[in-house]
C-alpha cells in the first residue's frame, strides 16, 4: 500500500502545513483581538465596540443595557453574553460609562441584575477623552455593512487606571489599576521631563507592599493585605479587603484556617452593606496582635499578586513598565492633540476664509451684478471677477464651491447683513486662529494644560484608595497555632518535636511553652523546640501560659530520702524560662508523691497510705480543699512523719487534668 502523503494529489495542502497556518492565525487572533488591551487606547476590541456603540447611542439620556448589548452586536461577533459581562466589567471601574440600577459588587461578589433592568450611558469623561471622528481611523466591521474605530482617540493612559487582565495563546497580562489623580499627575511630569513613580491602587482599598512591584513588568510581585482593626482584645474588624479578593471568599480562608486550627475564632460577622465590614470575635485567651499577624498568614487578608504588563503595539503584543507604558501614551496624547489643534486651525481658518468672501461679496454689491447674468457660467463668472481685487486678503484661492456657497445665500440673510457684526465675527476668528497657531508652537504646554484641566474636573473624589506600606515579613511558624505534635522522653528528660519514641504530649504551636515536673520534686518551663533537655525522670508535662491565673497546682512530696511528707496548694506565677525551680524545701533525694493539676475551685480527696509499722495508721485521709494556696515557695504543710507507700485518690472529678500518684 502506498504511503498516506502520496494518497494525497499534489495539489492539495498538506495537514501539518493547514495545521499550522491555521493555528497562528487562532492564536494571533486570540492575542490581538480578545485577551490583550491595545497600549494607545488601553481597550480590548469588545470594550471598544462597546464604546462606540453608547456613542452612537449618546443622547444625554440613560439606555437600557439590553439595547446597548444588541447595539454592539452589530461590531462584536462573540454574542450578547460576551458582551454583557464586558459592559457590566466596565461600568464596574466606575471611570468610562454612568450606570443606574443594580450593577453588583465587585467586593462582595454578588452579580448584576438582567440587562433588561440596568441603564447605562457614556461619563462626560468618556466623552471629552475618547471620542473624535476626525482623528479616527475607521475600519469595515466584520460583516462588512458597518464602520467601527480601529482604535479610539484616548487622550488619556486608560489601561493603567483601569488595569487589564487577559490569558491568550502563549502569554497572558495582568496590569494593576493605578490612581486616576496620580496618573495625570504622572503624565504632567513627563511633559516637563521631569522624574516619577506610578505605584497601584485599588478601588477596595487596603495596604499594599509594592517593594517587589518592579515598575509593573513580568516577574513583578505585589503583597496586598486587608484593613484590620483591633476593636478590642477579643475583636477584631476587616473594613477593607484586598484587591481580587470578595468578602465571601476572605470569610471562607478564615473558617478553613480556623477548621484546621491555624488561628482561633470564636464567631465570624459579615455586616457588608455599602463599606466593607467583617467582625470576628477571639476566644477569651486569644492576643489581638497575634491573631491579626496569623490572619495575615493563614488567610487571604494577605494575597500575592504576580504582574505582566502585556499590550498590543503596531498590531503585536509588547512587555513593558507601565513607566515606558505612560510616556507612550503621552506621546500619543500629544499626536493626537497636535491633529485636533491643525483641524481646528484649518476650521476656524476656512471659516475665515467664507466670512470675508461673504463681507465682500454683500459690501460691493457683487451679488447684485448677477442679475443680468444668463446662465450658471456667467454668475461664475461675474462674482468670480468682482473678487479678483481682493484675492490677496485671502488664506487660499477662490474655488467654484466658494462661489457656489456665496450665489445661494439667502437675500434675507443679505438684507439684514450687518457690516460692524460681520467685523466682530472676523477679528473674533483671527483670534482663535492665532490662539491656536500658539498652542501649536508651544505644545507641551497646551498639553499640560490640557492634563491639568482633567485633574481639575474629574479628579474629586478620586484620591488614593490603598495605602503604600512596607510589610514586616509574617514568619507562619511564629503565628501558627497548634500544629506540631510535642513527645517527651520520661527517663532520659527530653522534650520536642523530634523526640523519638516518646510519649506524646499534646499538639502546640511554635510560640507555646511547656512547662515539665520531675520526680525530684523541681520542674521549669521550656519554649517548644526539636528536642530540649528538661531534666531527667519528668513525671508530667504540659502547655504553659503565663498569663493564666486560674489553675492551682496541689502536690504532696517527701522532703529527702526517709523524710517526712508534705502538702502544698501553689500557683506558678513569674518564672524565667528553661531555669528548674524547686518545689521542695531542697533537700537531696526528695520526690513527688502525687501532683494534680485542676482550675481554681477544684480540689482532689486523696487518702495516703503508709508503709505498715506497729502502733500507727496505715491510712490518712486528706483533702486538699482544707489546705489555702499559698506562694510557690512555701514549703507546705506537714502530712506525716512516716514512710508512704503510695497515694490514692478517692471517687471521680469533674475536670479532665491528670494527676501524678
Amino acid at each position: 500500500m502506498a504511503p498516506i502523503n502520496k494518497l494525497i494529489p499534489d495539489h492539495l495542502p498538506h495537514v501539518q502545513d493547514m495545521y499550522k497556518e491555521y493555528f497562528l492565525e487562532y492564536a494571533s487572533y486570540v492575542i490581538t483581538d480578545r485577551a490583550v488591551p491595545y497600549l494607545l487606547d488601553g481597550l480590548k476590541p469588545v470594550q471598544r465596540r462597546i464604546l462606540h456603540s453608547l456613542r452612537e447611542m449618546e443622547d444625554g439620556r440613560f439606555h437600557k443595557v439590553a439595547n446597548a448589548i444588541g447595539q454592539t452586536m452589530k461590531y462584536h461577533p462573540h454574542g450578547d453574553a460576551a458582551i454583557g459581562d464586558a459592559l457590566v466589567n466596565l461600568g464596574q471601574k466606575n471611570l468610562l460609562i454612568d450606570t443606574q440600577g443594580n450593577w453588583g459588587d465587585p467586593v462582595t461578589g454578588d452579580s448584576a441584575a438582567a440587562a433588561r433592568y440596568i441603564e447605562t450611558k457614556l461619563s462626560k469623561f468618556a466623552l471629552e477623552v475618547a471620542f473624535n471622528a476626525a482623528t479616527t481611523m475607521w475600519q469595515r466591521s466584520y460583516d462588512g455593512r458597518n464602520l467601527e474605530p480601529v482604535l479610539l482617540p484616548m487622550k488619556f493612559p486608560l489601561v493603567l487606571a483601569q488595569g487589564a487582565e487577559g490569558i491568550a495563546v502563549g502569554l497572558s497580562t495582568k496590569i494593576m489599576p493605578h490612581n486616576f489623580r496620580e496618573i495625570i499627575e504622572c503624565c504632567i511630569k513627563v511633559l516637563k521631563k521631569e522624574k516619577f513613580t506610578l505605584q497601584p491602587d485599588f478601588p477596595t482599598g487596603g495596604l499594599v507592599d509594592v517593594s517587589g512591584y518592579n515598575d509593573g513588568q513580568s516577574g513583578g510581585r505585589l503583597k496586598v493585605r486587608a484593613k484590620i482593626i483591633q476593636v478590642d482584645d477579643r475583636t477584631l474588624s476587616i473594613t477593607e479587603v484586598p484587591y481580587g479578593v470578595t468578602t465571601g471568599q476572605l470569610i471562607e480562608s478564615i473558617v478553613t484556617a480556623n477548621e484546621k486550627g491555624k488561628i482561633k475564632v470564636k464567631k465570624i460577622e459579615d455586616k457588608t452593606a455599602k463599606d466593607v465590614e467583617i467582625t470576628i470575635h477571639l476566644p477569651a485567651s486569644s492576643d489581638s496582635e497575634k491573631a491579626v499577624d496569623a490572619m495575615y498568614a493563614f488567610t487571604d487578608c494577605e494575597v500575592s499578586i504576580a504582574t505582566n504588563c502585556c499590550v498590543i503595539l503596531e498590531n503585536k503584543p509588547v512587555f513593558l513598565g507601565v513607566s515606558e507604558l505612560l510616556e507612550l501614551s503621552v506621546q500619543h496624547t500629544v499626536k493626537l492633540l497636535r491633529m485636533e489643534l491643525e483641524i481646528q486651525k484649518k476650521d476656524l481658518q476656512e471659516k475665515w476664509h467664507f466670512k470675508s468672501l461673504e463681507r465682500i461679496f454683500i459690501e460691493e454689491r457683487i451679488y447684485r451684478k448677477i442679475e443680468v447674468a444668463e446662465n450658471w457660467e456667467a454668475i461664475i463668472d461675474i462674482v468670480d471677477k468682482g473678487l479678483r481685487p481682493f484675492r490677496k486678503q485671502f488664506i487660499r484661492d477662490v474655488t467654484p464651491e466658494d462661489i457656489k456657497r456665496l450665489v445661494e445665500i439667502p437675500i434675507r440673510r443679505i438684507s439684514r447683513y450687518d457690516a460692524n457684526k460681520a467685523q466682530e465675527d472676523l477679528i473674533a476668528l483671527e483670534k482663535g486662529i492665532a490662539e491656536t497657531e500658539k498652542n501649536l508652537k508651544g505644545l507641551t504646554k497646551y498639553a499640560i494644560a490640557y492634563y491639568e484641566n482633567l485633574l481639575t474636573k474629574y479628579g474629586k473624589g478620586r484620591e488614593r484608595k490603598t495605602k503604600l506600606k512596607r510589610f514586616t515579613a509574617i514568619d507562619a511558624s511564629d503565628v501558627i497555632l497548634s500544629n506540631l505534635k510535642v513527645y517527651m522522653d520520661s527517663e532520659n528528660g527530653f522534650i520536642g518535636t523530634g523526640v523519638k519514641n516518646g510519649e506524646l504530649v499534646g499538639e502546640f504551636s511554635s510560640l507555646d511553652e511547656i512547662i515539665a515536673f520531675k520526680e525530684d520534686g523541681t520542674f521549669c518551663v521550656t519554649k517548644v523546640g526539636e528536642k530540649n533537655f528538661a531534666g531527667n525522670k519528668i513525671v508530667y508535662a504540659a502547655k504553659f501560659d503565663r498569663t493564666d491565673d486560674q489553675t492551682i497546682y496541689n502536690l504532696l512530696y517527701r522532703d529527702g530520702r526517709g523524710g517526712a511528707t508534705l502538702v502544698k496548694r501553689f500557683q506558678i506565677g513569674g518564672i524565667t524560662r528553661d531555669k528548674q525551680y524547686d518545689l521542695t524545701k531542697g533537700s537531696a533525694q526528695s520526690k513527688l508523691h502525687y501532683l494534680a493539676v485542676q482550675p481554681a475551685g477544684g480540689a482532689d480527696k486523696v487518702t495516703v497510705h503508709l508503709v505498715p509499722q506497729p502502733r500507727i495508721k496505715t491510712e490518712i485521709p486528706l483533702n486538699f480543699e482544707d489546705y489555702p494556696v499559698r506562694p510557690r515557695g512555701t514549703q507546705g504543710v506537714l502530712v506525716t512523719k512516716h514512710a508512704v507507700k503510695r497515694v490514692e485518690r478517692l471517687g471521680k472529678t469533674t475536670d479532665n487534668q491528670p494527676r501524678l500518684v
